[in-house]
């Protein structure tokens, strides 16, 4: 392979979110990679470096023009130049839209579970979060339209927030799907914030549909936010797209974004961008290839040695969905107290899934966006910590008989 993603990279001790931990502990949550990035993304840092002066930046011409010539090449979706706005990050784009486009106590409606910051960003502006919860048959899951439709009616909604692909699930939303809530927002009045991070990890051969494409009449209430920075592992650049296809909406997107002080690109953003857009394709298709080959250890372990748990099939991202429900008495799944128990009993560091709300109780979520050695040493320790909780607490055991035991040890 030409790119070397078996090589673990060390990364304690480097002021590391993600690795600021234990000796013994093997951190598996938030969702950064622990692969180098891609070689013409490093040589363009060393370039910024190699000069010397780290000053002020502009957003470059070419920063326009990498970001809408790879949305038309690989995902089929014409942006305008005049669509873009610069930020440093899709959450602090999304922070900015709840704060200027909604008012204080108005509801912001969320397609749960969903990735946890949407909640931080909702409740710290002084607005309320209104679930929709996704339907789960076992295997995937699907909206519920008429559970939306009520939500999205509520004449305190004006803003949906849409994870497309959801995270922490893992679907891809159909363009008929899409098309549904783009339709129920406009017959409500509701504007689409489109958090479209996630969307270049697909699996090989899988493409997504960009929700700002499906109509034009869908294009007019949306606001969506796309990146390099996870694709890319580039998450400490702060960099962002948002586009904003009607130009009423998009003027008060920019002012908003200025104002807030989040529309400039520090020194790397921008190069980093363009760097990853121009000439990092050929090295994300080679990720994609092997954060599959991850995927698909972790679906034949857990089938093999953990039957009583089982893992979501997803079509994107490298966050697997690991429904833990069977390990407890119907109804009482505590995925936040085996996280703890995984974490102190094997060193594991998994995300609770109750961080996500809808049914996230039932979930664990494990990324595997690391070489395949420590993804088999994550799946270790999840065995022995597994096999070590059934022991401790049978399922027949109900919650209130198990807790004090878990908080004593």
């Amino acid at each position: 392979m030409k790119y070397d993603f078996d090589t673990p990279v060390s990364r304690r001790n480097t002021n590391s979110l993600k690795w600021n931990v234990g000796a013994d502990e093997l951190p598996m949550w938030v969702a950064d990679m622990d692969f180098r990035a891609a070689p013409e993304i490093i040589a363009a840092v060393r370039r910024k470096c190699d000069l010397g002066v780290f000053g002020y930046s502009v957003v470059p011409d070419e920063w326009y023009s990498a970001v809408t010539d790879w949305w038309k090449k690989r995902h089929d979706f014409d942006i305008r130049r005049e669509w873009l706005v610069f930020c440093t990050g899709v959450i602090p784009a999304i922070s900015t839209v709840v704060r200027k486009l909604t008012t204080p106590a108005e509801k912001v409606v969320v397609l749960t579970p969903v990735y946890n910051i949407f909640f931080n960003s909702i409740l710290n502006n002084g607005r309320t979060v209104l679930e929709s919860r996704l339907i789960f048959d076992g295997k995937s899951y699907s909206i519920d339209f008429d559970d939306l439709e009520k939500k999205l009616s509520d004449p305190q909604s004006t803003l949906m927030l849409l994870c497309n692909p959801q995270n922490p699930g893992g679907r891809i939303w159909t363009p008929e799907e899409l098309e549904r809530i783009g339709t129920l927002c406009l017959r409500h009045g509701v504007t689409v914030f489109s958090d479209e991070i996630h969307c270049d990890l697909t699996d090989p051969g899988v493409s997504y549909t960009p929700f700002a494409s499906v109509s034009g009449e869908i294009r007019r209430i949306s606001i969506t936010a796309v990146s390099c920075t996870k694709a890319f592992n580039i998450a400490g650049t702060q960099s962002a797209a948002v586009i904003v296809p009607d130009e009423f909406l998009r003027n008060r997107v920019e002012r908003a974004l200025n104002t807030d002080e989040v529309a400039e690109s520090n020194v790397f953003a921008a190069e980093c961008a363009v760097a990853a857009f121009t000439e990092g394709g050929e090295w994300l298709d080679a990720l994609r290839e092997y954060i599959f080959r991850n995927k698909k250890a972790v679906w034949e372990f857990i089938e093999k040695e953990l039957p009583c748990i089982s893992v979501l099939h997803s079509e994107a991202t490298y966050l697997m969905w690991i429904n833990i429900s069977g390990l407890f008495p119907e109804g009482c799944a505590d995925s936040a107290a085996l996280a703890a128990f995984l974490r102190k009993k094997t060193g594991l560091y998994l995300s609770a899934g109750t961080e996500y709300r809808g049914d996230g109780n039932n979930f664990l979520r494990m990324n595997i966006a690391c070489p395949l050695s420590v993804v088999r040493d994550g799946l270790d320790r999840l065995k022995t910590g597994i096999c070590e909780w059934q022991r401790l607490y049978p399922k027949a055991i109900s919650a209130a008989d198990r807790q004090p035991p878990l908080l004593s040890e």
